[in-house]
């Protein structure tokens, strides 16, 4: 192979969502318009953020990177899977299968971390308004953004080189549409529990350090909102905070079921589970912080009135 890892697998063989021929073309143009409309929403979120002055603060500069990251993401995935669809076996050489699980790595860690820089940003705007502009400076935007990299590439880095040292001299099919860390595992030949126990555990600490962040984030918003004397006050608070909620949901739900259930040799769970955070997730993003965001909805509403009128004109 000429990798350095002994393996005698040159590349795999993807399984697909489904094995069933029927199924094959509609959700072929399914996932073609949840691709779609993820570039779309994505993109016009990020293009709409650069272009609305009112929304040029630390929560939208957090969220166009989002937008970004869910773009990348779906780019990562929905492709190869469209292959699945119209091919009669997708094969996937072994540089371009460690080159999907290293993008999915980093971009799904990067989802992870900003979310929780999203939670952070909102317990500095509601628990310390005073000095949210000193808190959430341009200057500190900029180094949790970079952080957020940072750690993604290490932790993508780290379970790469993994895969990569493992040994594949079976099977040549992955039971799963992507090349993913578990799937991976389960075909190599050489299995080392004791460094796997070790992936297990970076992957929980991105996952739980994360979502435990979050929780106590919004522990101190939720004390900070029952201590707010106005309706109108509070109703504000809870509305700038709740899509950041629905998303956290799905996003840490569908992941936790995924990597910490019971191991089952049924992988249609699993390939369900996995479509939630890889292709609905990244679609759903964009409408949700639209339709549930009144600073969004203004915005989409300024930048078509403007559109009409400069045609008018």
């Amino acid at each position: 192979m000429g990798t350095g890892n002994d393996s005698l697998v040159t590349e795999f063989i993807l399984e697909g969502l489904t094995d069933k021929p029927g199924l094959q073309l509609p959700l072929f143009f399914l996932f073609l318009f949840i691709y779609m409309t993820s570039m779309v929403g994505n993109m016009g979120l990020i293009l709409l953020i650069r272009i609305s002055p009112q929304l040029h603060t630390p929560m939208y500069y957090f969220l166009s990177n989002l937008s970004f990251i869910d773009l990348c993401y779906s780019s990562v995935i929905i492709p190869k899977m469209l292959v699945n669809f119209v091919s009669e076996k997708n094969f996937t050489p072994f540089p371009e299968c460690v080159t999907q699980l290293f993008f999915f790595c980093f971009f799904g860690i990067d989802d992870s971390y900003m979310l929780t820089a999203m939670a952070y940003d909102r317990y500095a705007a509601i628990c310390n308004p005073l000095l949210y502009n000193v808190t959430m400076s341009p200057r500190v935007c900029l180094i949790l953004v970079t952080t957020v990299y940072i750690v993604g590439a290490f932790g993508a880095s780290v379970h790469t080189s993994y895969i990569s040292s493992r040994s594949f001299c079976g099977t040549q099919v992955i039971h799963h549409y992507f090349c993913d860390i578990l799937p991976l595992l389960n075909i190599s030949c050489a299995r080392d529990y004791t460094k796997e126990l070790m992936v297990m555990i970076l992957v929980s600490f991105n996952v739980f350090a994360c979502a435990i962040a979050i929780f106590i984030s919004y522990a101190f918003i939720l004390s900070s909102i029952l201590h707010i004397h106005s309706a109108e006050g509070r109703s504000k608070a809870v509305s700038t905070c709740s899509s950041h909620l629905v998303a956290v949901g799905v996003f840490y739900g569908s992941i936790i079921f995924m990597y910490f259930k019971p191991s089952t040799s049924d992988t249609t769970q699993e390939k369900m589970a996995s479509v939630f955070y890889t292709t609905v997730i990244p679609m759903l993003n964009p409408l949700i912080y639209s339709l549930r965001n009144k600073d969004v909805k203004d915005s989409i509403k300024k930048a078509l009135n403007g559109r009409i009128l400069s045609k008018s004109v």
